[in-house]
């Protein structure tokens, strides 16, 4: 019993041994049989490139001797405005609260909400009964004390001729003429009494004191106003002509103090809150007396026209303040300037098929041409799009029809030169020019 179940035993050892090494052996063929295949392919796939320690290539470093796509702008020769840019608000240049001057009754409105109105225009009514009765009482005792007065001049004339003939004491003739210059006093007091009644009268008429927009109304017909009170009939905003408010950092003034002191007339150009349509233009009319020191920024003012309505005010408007314009400077597109340690630079055209690395010193820019001070002439021709793979004296393919193919995201990164052999392989990349 015992000699049987240890061969039983060693029996079934062997076979799983055996079944182990027919599983390795069939792993082992059928890695024989896939490994020319899988070779194969993998030479096919590898791309050109470096060749790395054990002298196989190594891919994606830009070693290709294909030409790199690109596109290419060119340099120019022109005047370049230079602005500066701000955030401005709209302010109108006399806003009038229009206040009832007498008190009364408001009988009549005449303007309508929104309206143009101008200077002295007639915009509402106050009930005026009461005060052409306080008109007529004042001319009443005003013509009252006149016949007072001419009575007491007749006198004076009178008691004159019997003082020449000594027939009155001279005081009875100083006692006339002191009443004469009594009632010459209250005369005058009456005129005044009337010329006061009349305009309080006039009063009664609420005219527009300045031209300009008027806005909603804030009383209506049938309540009581009182003179110079806090709630105001309506307010009054000149909008032609109309100022705009912005300030700028005080590292741009010396340019627009120097201009502006020289009798220049600066033009000032007001665009809408997405900076995309011209609103206005005007020109720089003011300058504040100091710098804000919480912000380092001076406040200025620029006066527009207005005539079509286009600026409201308290609206905020992109303000471009054209402080100087450069003669016949170079101009490059602002996309093909790239930055490394060594300053800014751009890819230039080497005849038709290759680029060169031109070092250059770079001006005011707007944001589509930068002025170009060193290092580049009108006329040259300067990569825009696909430096991400080009190199010192690289090959090119310029493609900037429409029927050529596009430079693909896949291609741009697809490769990059080496640090150790590219001058610039630290560069910011640049925007691309649309």
């Amino acid at each position: 019993m015992v000699d049987h179940s240890m061969q039983s035993s060693v029996t079934h050892k062997s076979r799983r041994w055996l079944v182990g090494l027919l599983v390795l052996l069939i792993v082992a063929g059928v890695s024989w049989w896939l490994w020319p295949s899988a070779a194969k392919k993998a030479q096919t796939a590898e791309p050109s490139g470096h060749t790395s320690r054990s002298g196989m290539m190594r891919p994606g470093f830009g070693g290709s001797t294909q030409a790199v796509p690109v596109r290419v702008g060119d340099v120019t020769l022109g005047d370049f405005p230079i602005f500066f840019k701000a955030l401005g608000t709209v302010t109108a240049l006399n806003t009038i609260n229009v206040r009832s001057r007498v008190a009364g009754e408001l009988v009549k409105v005449y303007f309508k909400e929104g309206q143009m109105v101008k200077a002295g225009e007639l915009l509402a009514e106050i009930d005026p009964r009461s005060y052409q009765n306080a008109l007529l009482q004042a001319e009443g005792t005003l013509l009252q004390n006149q016949a007072q007065l001419k009575n007491a001049q007749v006198d004076v004339q009178r008691y004159r001729g019997l003082y020449a003939e000594d027939s009155i004491a001279k005081q009875t003739l100083d006692t006339a003429e002191a009443l004469v210059s009594q009632y010459q006093g209250t005369v005058k007091t009456n005129q005044a009494a009337v010329n006061d009644a009349k305009l309080n009268l006039e009063f009664t008429k609420i005219r527009a004191p300045i031209a300009g927009r008027v806005g909603l109304r804030q009383l209506d017909v049938g309540n009581l106003v009182a003179a110079n009170d806090t709630t105001a009939l309506v307010v009054i905003t000149q909008t032609e002509p109309i100022v705009v408010s912005f300030t700028l950092p005080e590292n741009n003034l010396a340019l627009v103090l120097e201009r502006y002191r020289s009798g220049a007339k600066l033009p000032v150009q007001a665009w809408d809150r997405g900076d995309r349509k011209e609103l206005a233009v005007g020109v720089l009319s003011s300058i504040d007396n100091q710098i804000d020191i919480t912000t380092g920024t001076l406040k200025f003012k620029a006066l527009f026209e207005n005539r079509d309505q286009a600026l409201f005010p308290n609206q905020f408007v992109n303000v471009h303040l054209l402080a100087d314009t450069l003669k016949n400077v170079v101009l490059a597109p602002t996309p093909a300037i790239q930055y490394g340690t060594n300053g800014s630079f751009v890819y230039a055209m080497d005849g038709d098929k290759k680029v060169k690395i031109r070092t250059i010193k770079v001006g005011a820019t707007d944001g589509d041409l930068t002025v170009i001070e060193e290092g580049l002439e009108a006329g040259d021709r300067v990569v825009l799009e696909g430096t991400d793979r080009l190199r010192d004296g690289g090959a090119v393919e310029v493609v900037n029809d429409s029927t050529d193919v596009p430079i693909t995201a896949t291609e741009q990164m697809e490769g990059s030169p080496d640090a150790e052999s590219d001058p610039a392989a630290d560069k910011t990349k640049g925007k691309a020019h649309e």
